[in-house]
């Protein structure tokens, strides 16, 4: 059991991190942050206009200094991107600072979730399925081996029914640090 003071959320484009989260931060009373509209909120611009402009290696280099502050904030949920685990240092302050969780998901999954989505730029490719899966081989044993607990997001097809899901067995598997319960602290 991981004793931490925060809940972290990883996984692929589509898998719900976002919804998922929400949902979970209401029910357990957390704060709850977006790690890509934190970028796009900081930047002034789009995470598509910041891969036009700067890259993927300058989008990863904004990525990981907001994952360093953010993982220390106690008592928040934090949605991050499907490539924060990427790189080492980004893994390693997930697991040395948080509770993580892998919202795992299918590629048929995501198609469905990503059809009408046309701001990803890792999804801008001819053929989205071979792109996802060639993202998938790359990122889930990264996931795998970040994650404290993971979680299939296909439960009944609804993000809901995931949180449900998932705040049940965070009721079960997560002992949350003693920063969390000490509200001066999370200011």
């Amino acid at each position: 059991m991981n004793p931490a003071p925060s809940l972290f959320l990883i996984g692929p484009m589509g898998a719900g991190k976002t919804t998922v989260g929400r949902r979970v931060a209401t029910q357990l009373g957390l704060g709850f942050f977006d790690l890509d509209h934190e970028i796009e909120e900081r930047s002034g611009a789009t995470i598509t206009l910041i891969f036009e402009l700067e890259g993927e290696a300058g989008f990863r280099k904004r990525e990981t200094e907001l994952l360093t502050e953010f993982s220390t904030r106690p008592g928040i949920v934090l949605s991050t991107g499907g490539g924060a685990v990427l790189a080492a240092d980004n893994r390693r302050h997930l697991r040395e600072r948080g509770y993580v969780v892998y919202l795992e998901t299918t590629i048929e999954q995501q198609l469905k979730r990503l059809a009408h989505d046309r701001k990803r730029p890792l999804l801008a490719a001819p053929d989205r399925r071979e792109r996802l899966a060639k993202l998938a081989a790359e990122r889930e044993p990264l996931y795998r081996e970040t994650a404290d607990l993971i979680v299939p997001t296909g439960f009944n097809g609804s993000s809901s029914a995931t949180a449900r899901r998932l705040v049940e067995e965070l009721n079960v598997q997560w002992r949350r640090g003693a920063a969390q319960a000490s509200p001066e602290r999370a200011a």
